[in-house]
């Protein structure tokens, strides 16, 4: 199968830097105290009853959330590619 092959490094930055940007927002909605309305907006949305309290903002936790979902991206982006890649062979 003939077809466009897939940067595996873009890939998988491309990704990681998404979900981390994803969770920047939300780091920073916590920063704000913006946070638990959101969510409890959000679940009411979706018919959920809000049930779950978001705490206070911790530079480090959310450091660590960044780079976390940085590198999850990055691998799943990459793995994705490289399979991409092995059925779009030239």
């Amino acid at each position: 199968m003939s077809g466009t092959r897939i940067n595996v490094g873009k890939t998988g930055l491309v990704l990681g830097l998404s979900l981390s940007a994803w969770h920047l927002g939300w780091s920073i909605l916590v920063a704000l105290s913006w946070a638990q309305p959101f969510i409890d907006f959000v679940f009411w949305m979706h018919f959920i009853k809000p049930v779950l309290v978001v705490e206070a903002f911790d530079f480090g936790r959310a450091a660590i959330l960044l780079v976390v979902t940085g590198a999850f991206g990055l691998a799943i982006g990459s793995i994705f590619a490289s399979i991409w890649n092995a059925f779009h062979e030239e």
